[in-house]
């Protein structure tokens, strides 16, 4: 499989896009930003009563994050833990709930792992992503299990205009990608390829102890491909999309391993799907989905796998006086295993769920209530449901609350994970069969302004409770249901254009913590702010800066994660026919920070980038 896509990468690079970034129109641009995530129906973001984030393609140029992680740890609400640098594990906690408790979604269909919970944001490509959606706060009345956190709904890349990009950076850093398309009418098909390598720089350092630490150079590399097409069928749209991404990434593995660590890793994701108007007032979408993950760790003698397949039929009907009516079934079916050197496991289960939302503006008011039922094979029926009530006060300020439910399923590690054999009939780290679904109860008050055209700020406070937490806990570390949570919290974020500069700003204060020993969870910030100014050139030239600071975490062991401040200085520049060359320079004050207690982060590095566009 590497090799076919490698070649594939080789063949369309060749001769495929970008070019220079303009962000004068970055305040209207998102006022009229259309959201399909919190609703599962397209909406404007300024009539969605959740707290939402739209990343859109032009954001990703201009921000010139060197992966998709990079991109998500500067948004509001979110913490990352990654276990050295760029291609190592990666996870995320949104609103600080556990990382299991974030769907994610890439073009509508669900990606978390049946075996592990959560999606490696680590080997999703940003040159494959065309825009990211990140609702915070439940979800799951429209989503289901895993949405108590929220939702990241990211989608892919549509060639339809050819593009070639490169980059070469410090630790060996050096990637490309290309896309291009054909169509013909109301037809259409493209090819998005990328590959990437890092020769890196040791993950670990002796804080990680003895059976960890290896001072050696632990790199990663990834290539990928992405297929969108399209057409007309009848009075129909019908698409295809498409996602495969393989690859390999070198850990320390720890001391008395044999080998060197490295984990391969296969994800696939691909959906069919046929939307358009049953009648001139309602409007459907009929989707097939499936995902895959493939995961393989030699020097454990570990192999994990899950698959999902899933028909999805989502309905939007107008009503009569500014009333939307949703309405919707899905059906799936997972399955996971584990073998080589476990005693392993091999199962599936099925879900069967089916919602009804419901919207109405009711002269300066906004109501939204949703409910829906899912009927698990494993674990029986749940239901939740979420209502949210705003009101425009005047032309330019907005009130808004909501309250709603959310359930996460245990996922198949937590039930059949075979754990480590310790002698005596004991096993460390074994899954329980016997769990119940984690539950939670979440409120939210929220103010939006539009302080003048090209000036916003948005505050949001939200209350989380969670209980029925699944923990590895006791004297064996077993999967049980052990612990309540409760999590309390502010968001801020502000964004001004004022002719060539743009300025953006994003705090978030929250305190996640265990109910039950009355401890903060693990690797959450009480505080983190991030900042941006981005200024534009007569000739389209651009310079930005980016500063973001955290306050200090726990992990671990009682060790706490030093708080830090880090600075980056980035700049592109128009060439000619479509070409833009990018500079960026990150952690310019070198500082030395983890984000997971015992791994490295970079220190000072760069990235020249260089990119094109059919015009």
């Amino acid at each position: 499989m590497k090799q076919a896509i490698q070649r594939t990468a080789i063949a369309a690079a060749l001769s495929l896009a970008l070019s220079g970034t303009s962000f004068a129109d970055d305040a209207e641009r998102t006022l009229s930003t259309v959201q399909v995530t919190a609703h599962r129906i397209e909406k404007p973001v300024a009539e969605t009563l959740a707290s939402i984030t739209v990343i859109t393609r032009e954001d990703i140029i201009l921000s010139q994050a060197p992966d998709l992680v990079s991109l998500l740890s500067r948004q509001a609400g979110v913490d990352i833990a990654r276990t050295g640098g760029q291609g190592q594990a990666s996870t995320l906690f949104l609103r600080g709930t556990n990382s299991s408790h974030t769907l994610v979604l890439i073009d509508g269909i669900r990606v978390n792992a049946a075996t592990q919970g959560i999606i490696d944001f680590a080997h999703i490509p940003l040159a494959q992503v065309e825009r990211i959606e990140i609702v915070r706060g439940p979800r799951a009345a429209l989503w289901g299990s895993d949405a108590i956190g929220g939702v990241v709904q990211i989608f892919t890349r549509d060639p339809s205009r050819s593009f070639f990009e490169a980059h070469l950076g410090s630790y060996g850093l050096a990637g490309a990608s290309a896309g291009a398309g054909v169509g013909k009418g109301d037809s259409s098909i493209g090819l998005t390829a990328s590959g990437e390598r890092l020769r890196g720089y040791s993950a670990t350092n002796p804080g990680a102890g003895i059976y960890t630490y290896d001072a050696d150079v632990d790199g990663y590399e990834n290539q990928n491909l992405t297929l969108h097409g399209e057409t007309v069928v009848g009075s129909q749209r019908l698409s295809v999309t498409g996602l495969i991404t393989d690859a390999n990434v070198d850990f320390d593995a720890g001391t008395g391993v044999p080998g060197e660590g490295s984990t391969a890793a296969l994800n696939r994701v691909f959906g069919v799907a046929l939307r358009g108007k049953l009648s001139p007032s309602w409007a459907h979408a009929l989707t097939l989905g499936h995902s895959s993950e493939d995961l393989n760790t030699p020097a454990y003698f570990s192999r994990f796998g899950s698959s999902r397949d899933s028909l999805d039929w989502i309905n939007s009907m107008a009503l009569a006086s500014g009333q939307t009516l949703g309405f919707g079934v899905n059906f799936s079916r997972e399955t996971g295993y584990s073998g080589e050197g476990l005693q392993g496991f091999d199962t599936a289960r099925r879900n069967a769920a089916a919602f009804v939302t419901w919207q109405a503006r009711l002269g300066a008011q906004t109501l939204d209530a949703s409910i829906r039922h899912d009927d698990n094979s494993q674990f029986g029926g749940a239901s939740t449901g979420n209502v949210a009530w705003g009101w425009r006060a005047t032309e330019t300020l907005r009130l808004r609350a909501s309250w709603g439910q959310g359930f996460r399923a245990p996922n198949f590690n937590e039930l059949y994970y075979p754990g480590f054999d310790v002698g005596g009939g004991l096993f460390l780290f074994a899954g329980s069969p016997g769990l119940h679904p984690e539950r939670s109860r979440s409120s939210e008050v929220g103010v939006d302004w539009q302080l003048a055209p090209a000036q916003s700020l948005a505050l949001s406070a939200y209350q989380t409770r969670i209980s029925d937490l699944i923990a590895f806990d006791g004297p064996l570390f077993e999967a049980i249901n052990v612990r309540n949570a409760a999590i309390d919290g502010v968001e801020l974020d502000y964004r001004l254009a004022l002719g060539a500069l743009a300025l953006r700003a994003n705090a978030t204060w929250q305190d996640a913590r265990d109910l039950d020993s009355g401890e903060p969870l693990l690797r959450r910030a009480d505080r983190k702010l991030h900042a941006s100014a981005d200024y534009a050139f007569a000739n389209q030239a651009g310079v930005g800066l980016d500063v973001s600071a955290y306050s200090e975490r726990p992990d671990f062991g009682g060790s706490r994660l030093h708080g830090y401040a880090r600075v980056d200085l980035r700049a592109f520049a128009p060439l000619s026919r479509g070409w833009t060359v990018e500079a960026r320079i990150e952690n310019i004050t070198d500082a030395d920070y983890q984000l997971v207690q015992g791994y490295n982060t970079a220190g000072r590095s760069g990235i020249v980038s260089l990119r094109w566009q059919v015009q």
